[in-house]
């Protein structure tokens, strides 16, 4: 679903990142991140535990509730040849779909062995253009993935996962396991400055994006409305929608923690009205698209060309991002999932009309 003002290249999403930048380890506390104010003008460098002096009573903060699974299997082949799997949905009868990177595709019927402690069957291919295999585990997935993966960390973090990424590539709420990519902007909240958010009256919702591993997909066609977004599963809850009503009902304002939440929310309010349920969504958010329940967004920096890059553009702005971006170079923040944050104003001369 592409909603474009004009024919956006990937050449206008595109920026110099030094590699240095990228952000290998998470900060070494939650909340002690930096947080590029950017509402205003001239943009403001920050300390993210000073978002609830930001906010306002009665403004309404809503979080991506999923929970990381550890989605990261190493194993063998019968014929001794290692294999890696990366299990991007858990689906009934104790049945995964996963990308598998070996030296030759397995066919189906084939048993692979992972972490030498249990089998799975090849079923056979599956997903969006049949790129992901469906496999058969012995046990619930999730138990087996819990006990044998690992941390299935982005691919431009370059170190073996390990017990801090086990603890910090995971929200302090994290509820709703499915997730094989973290919601990142709210690893930042700990339990004191979710205390003090409270504390200033501005309230908390949740919904439940699992995020896929297509959120690192690269979009490969030159004018970005060829580009096939991947699917994820979500669900808008009715206390959440409720909770929404209410807020704009006493004029407060609707912030979103995350472009998870923020896909979630913007694809339940697609026919006009933000409505409750569950369902797949592959919203691909560009200029030009009209936002009806966002006002405000907390986020993390992107990579360039992503279609990530493409919705903060829609939401703030794209000569707004652009000089955003170039002041994060410039003044060294941290970049992508354990790196540093920003806050984001909905940008409404930008919106298309209907």
């Amino acid at each position: 679903m592409t909603h474009a003002a004009r024919a956006w290249t990937l050449a206008d999403f595109d920026f110099e990142l030094p590699p240095e930048l990228i952000a290998q380890h998470p900060a070494a506390e939650r909340s002690a991140s930096r947080l590029l104010d950017g509402r205003a003008e001239a943009p403001v460098d920050r300390v993210f535990r000073e978002l609830p002096a930001l906010l306002e009573p009665g403004d309404l903060l809503v979080f991506n509730d999923t929970r990381v699974i550890k989605a990261r299997l190493l194993g063998r082949k019968a014929s001794g040849g290692a294999v890696e799997a990366l299990v991007e949905r858990v689906l009934p009868g104790r049945e995964v779909l996963a990308h598998l990177r070996a030296s030759k595709s397995p066919r189906a019927g084939a048993l692979l062995r992972f972490a030498d402690a249990f089998e799975a069957e090849v079923l056979g291919r599956g997903g969006p253009e049949d790129s992901l295999f469906r496999l058969r585990l012995p046990e619930d997935p999730f138990v087996l993935l819990e006990r044998h993966g690992h941390v299935p960390l982005p691919p431009y973090i370059t170190h073996a996962d390990d017990a801090e990424d086990e603890r910090r590539y995971q929200t302090v709420f994290a509820a709703r396991p499915g997730a094989v990519a973290a919601p990142t902007a709210a690893l930042h909240f700990d339990a004191a400055l979710l205390a003090a958010l409270a504390g200033r009256g501005i309230g908390r919702a949740n919904v439940t994006l699992h995020v896929g591993a297509g959120t690192f997909q690269p979009v490969r066609s030159e004018t970005i409305a060829e580009h096939r977004m991947h699917s994820e599963w979500y669900e808008v809850g009715t206390a959440t929608v409720e909770a929404i009503e209410r807020t704009r009902a006493a004029g407060g304002r609707i912030v979103a923690v995350g472009t998870t939440t923020l896909r979630a929310l913007e694809s339940a309010a697609l026919s006009g009205t933000l409505a409750p349920g569950s369902r797949e969504t592959d919203i691909f958010i560009t200029p030009g698209f009209r936002f009806r329940v966002v006002d405000r967004l907390v986020t993390n920096f992107h990579l360039p060309r992503s279609t990530l890059l493409m919705l903060v553009s829609a939401f703030a702005g794209h000569a707004r991002m652009r000089a955003l971006y170039a002041h994060a170079v410039r003044e060294r923040y941290r970049f992508f999932s354990y790196g540093d944050a920003m806050l984001l104003s909905r940008d409404d001369t930008l919106a298309a009309p209907g």
